[in-house]
C-alpha cells in the first residue's frame, strides 16, 4: 500500500515542486543580467559601464561602436537590446519594443537617469515596434504556447493509438502541426495579433512538429514518467524561459533555458521573422531542427531495441513494427487494469475477468503475442502478452464492452469483442493466421469465387 501510495504521488509532487521553484524564481522582479548594449563611442562606452555597473552589478555587457548608426544597426540585426549615443546635450536610446516591454522599460528607466547626470535630454527610438494589438511584445510568446502544448498532448493521445506504427505517428504530427501552423497563423492575422509574415508558418510547424516528435520518441524510455518528463520539458521549464518576461531580465539559468527549449527558440524564431527581418532566425530554426532529429532517433533506436528483443526471443527474421504499450497519463486516465500471469489461483489472489490462448493456423502456441485491451471509444485500458503456452489473463476490466486486439509479427491481427461482467470470467481465444498465407487465400478466392 505504501509503494503503491509513493509511486502514484511521486509525479503531481515533482510537478509541485516545480512549478513552486521555476515560476517565481524567473518572474519575481526581473533584473537585467549580461543585457547587451552597444554605445556609440569608445569613451562614451567606458563612462556608460562604468556608470551602469554601479547601478547593476553585472547586468549590462557594453560593447563599443562607430556611430549611432551602426548603434541602431546591432539593435536591428538583433546583435544587442539597446544601442545609446549622445552628442552634446542631446543623446538618443535605440531600443526594440517586440522584444517585450518590460526590457524596453529597464532600458529607458537606466539611460534616463544617465542622461540626466549628464544634463543631456533623452530621446528614446523604437526600431522595431509591435503592432497595435501587441502592445507588451509578449503575443508571440501566447501563440508559442498554443502551438507548444498541444504537440504533446497530441503525442499523448497517438501513444494510445495502438493500430498506427512509429512512422504513421511522425505522419500524423506532421500533418497536425501543418493544421495548427496555418490556423493560429491566420486567425493571429485575422484578429490583428500578428503581422502578416508567412514565414512564421514555418516557425509554428517546426515547434509543433518539435514537440510533438520528440514526446513520441521519449515515451518508450521514460516509460510512466511521461507525464512528468513531458509537463516539466514544456510546462516547468519552458514557459519560465520563454520569453514572456524579456530573457535577458532572467536569471542565467533560465537564459540557459531559453538558449536550448523548442518554445524559447520558437519565440525568438517568431520575432525575428514577425518584426525583424529575418534577423536572428537560423539559429532557433536549427536548434528546433535538433529537436526533431532527436525524436527522430528515439523512435528509430526503440525501433531498434524492439527487433533485437524479438530476435533474443527467437522471433522472425522479418519483424513487423509493433508500437510500445501506450503510455498512460495518471492525470487524466483512471487506474490501469492489472495483467495476471496465467497459473492456478489460490484463495484470495485476484482472479481474471479475461482470459485466453492464442494459437496459429496449426494450432501452436503463439508466445508474445501482444494482447490490447481497449474500450468502444478506442482507449487502451490494459495490454499484455502470451506466455510460452500462448496464454493471457487480466483483471480489474471495467464492466461493459471491451475490444480485445491482438497482434504479432507476421501474421495478420484480430479483434474480438467481449461483454464482461463482474464475478464473470469472459474467455477470447484466437487463432492467428500467416499474413502471406492470408494473402495467398484472398487471391485464390478473387481467382476462383465459391460458387
Amino acid at each position: 500500500m505504501v509503494k503503491v501510495l509513493a509511486e502514484t504521488l511521486t509525479i503531481p509532487a515533482l510537478l509541485f515542486l516545480g512549478l513552486l521553484f521555476c515560476f517565481p524564481m524567473a518572474f519575481h522582479q526581473p533584473q537585467p543580467d549580461h543585457a547587451k548594449l552597444v554605445i556609440a563611442g569608445a569613451p562614451v562606452a567606458g563612462k556608460v559601464d562604468t556608470a551602469l555597473q554601479r547601478q547593476h552589478p553585472g547586468g549590462f555587457d557594453v560593447t563599443a561602436v562607430t556611430d549611432a548608426r551602426e548603434a541602431r544597426r546591432a539593435v536591428l540585426d538583433r546583435d544587442a537590446v539597446a544601442g545609446f549615443a549622445a552628442q552634446g546635450k542631446h543623446a538618443v536610446l535605440y531600443v526594440a519594443g517586440a522584444n517585450g516591454v518590460s526590457l524596453e522599460q529597464a532600458l529607458a528607466k537606466g539611460f534616463t537617469q544617465l542622461a540626466a547626470h549628464n544634463h543631456q535630454k533623452l530621446t528614446i527610438t523604437d526600431v522595431a515596434p509591435t503592432v497595435s494589438k501587441d502592445g507588451l511584445g509578449t503575443t508571440p510568446v501566447y501563440f508559442a504556447i498554443a502551438w507548444n502544448i498541444p504537440g504533446y498532448i497530441l503525442a499523448t493521445s497517438l501513444l494510445r493509438a495502438v493500430t498506427l506504427d512509429r512512422r504513421k505517428k511522425v505522419l500524423t504530427v506532421a500533418c497536425f502541426a501543418a493544421v495548427f501552423s496555418t490556423v493560429g497563423f491566420f486567425v493571429g492575422v485575422g484578429l490583428g495579433y500578428l503581422p502578416n509574415s508567412p514565414a512564421a508558418l514555418a516557425i509554428a510547424f517546426l515547434l509543433t512538429t518539435a514537440v510533438g516528435t520528440f514526446s513520441l520518441g521519449m515515451a518508450p524510455f521514460v516509460r510512466h514518467f511521461f507525464p512528468l518528463a513531458g509537463l516539466g520539458l514544456y510546462i516547468v521549464l519552458s514557459v519560465p524561459s520563454s520569453g514572456l518576461v524579456p530573457v535577458q531580465l532572467l536569471p542565467r539559468f533560465f537564459q540557459g533555458l531559453h538558449a536550448v527549449m523548442p518554445l524559447g527558440n520558437a519565440v525568438d524564431g517568431l520575432r525575428g521573422v514577425l518584426y525583424f527581418d529575418n534577423a536572428g532566425v537560423l539559429r532557433p530554426v536549427l536548434v528546433l531542427c535538433a529537436w526533431i532529429t532527436s525524436g527522430m532517433t528515439l523512435l528509430a533506436l526503440d525501433a531498434w531495441r524492439h527487433h533485437r528483443t524479438a530476435a533474443r526471443q527467437g522471433g522472425e527474421d522479418e519483424q513487423e513494427d509493433i508500437p510500445d504499450p501506450p503510455v498512460e497519463d495518471p492525470s487524466v486516465e483512471a487506474p490501469v487494469p492489472t495483467a495476471l500471469p496465467v497459473r492456478p489461483h489460490h484463495f484470495g489472489e485476484l482472479l481474471p475477468m479475461l482470459e485466453g490462448t492464442v494459437h496459429d493456423g496449426e494450432q501452436q502456441a503463439v508466445r508474445h503475442a501482444a494482447v490490447t485491451v481497449m474500450d468502444t471509444s478506442g482507449r487502451q485500458v490494459v495490454r499484455t502478452a502470451t506466455n510460452a503456452r500462448g496464454e493471457y489473463a487480466v483483471t480489474g476490466l471495467p464492466e461493459g464492452y471491451v475490444n480485445v486486439v491482438v497482434s504479432y509479427p507476421g501474421r495478420n491481427p484480430l479483434v474480438h469483442q467481449k461483454l464482461l461482467q463482474s464475478g464473470v470470467a469472459v474467455r477470447a481465444d484466437f487463432t492467428l493466421h500467416d499474413r502471406r498465407d492470408g494473402t495467398t487465400r484472398a487471391a485464390a478466392q478473387l481467382l476462383d469465387p465459391p460458387a
